[in-house]
């Protein structure tokens, strides 16, 4: 078990210092409601990733490319939705203003739409993590729940890494905040249109 356990805490930190619509998305919550509200949406992949890795395992390695380039789209529209949200908070931004209260509960809620929505998630099951998952518990069920617990353990910790790092360079001033969160959402902005690219070009 503990060489699947390894593995797991091996792609948990890559899975979570890897470049990414939902780090971004993290990141900018941070900014904008601070890192004690933003913590619990590091949850998020606990909640969203069960249907993540069910449909990368068992179905998206037999589904039809214009499927995958659905997604792609899908997921490039709401990514730009939430790079508008940040480009709006960027442009309001109000050093002595009250972040709209939103419930730990909305919040990983919506964090864990931004992970399913992303394409990348759903590769990486694919491609990565999930034939290690199979292997694991082919060999025995303590071995997938292993490199489970390595995985989650680790991203879920890194994730909240993230949110505590930035959270504590926000506090260097309200310019490099709002410097922070304009950039989180020309971040966004970006991921949103190469997704978009992807799935429309293929």
């Amino acid at each position: 078990m503990w060489i699947y356990l390894l593995q797991g805490i091996g792609y948990g930190f890559a899975a979570a210092s890897q470049p990414g619509p939902f780090q971004t998305y993290l990141i900018s919550q941070t900014l904008t409601r601070g890192w004690k509200r933003a913590l619990p949406a590091a949850l998020a992949p606990l909640v969203s990733d069960g249907p993540i890795i069910l449909l990368s395992v068992l179905v998206l390695t037999q589904v039809p490319e214009w499927l995958q380039r659905i997604l792609y789209v899908a997921g490039g529209v709401f990514i730009l939705y939430l790079s508008y949200g940040a480009l709006k908070a960027w442009r309001n931004f109000d050093e002595h203003q009250t972040s709209p209260e939103i419930s730990d509960h909305q919040n990983i809620l919506k964090a864990a739409l931004t992970n399913m929505l992303s394409p990348g998630a759903y590769i990486f099951w694919t491609l990565v993590t999930g034939p290690i998952l199979l292997a694991g518990w082919r060999e025995s069920p303590v071995n997938g729940l292993g490199f489970l617990a390595g995985f989650y353990f680790t991203l879920v910790g890194g994730l909240a890494a993230i949110v505590i790092i930035f959270g504590t360079a926000a506090k260097l001033g309200p310019k490099f905040n709002r410097a922070l969160l304009g950039i989180s959402s020309i971040t966004l902005l970006g991921f949103g249109l190469y997704q978009l690219w992807k799935g429309i070009m293929g």
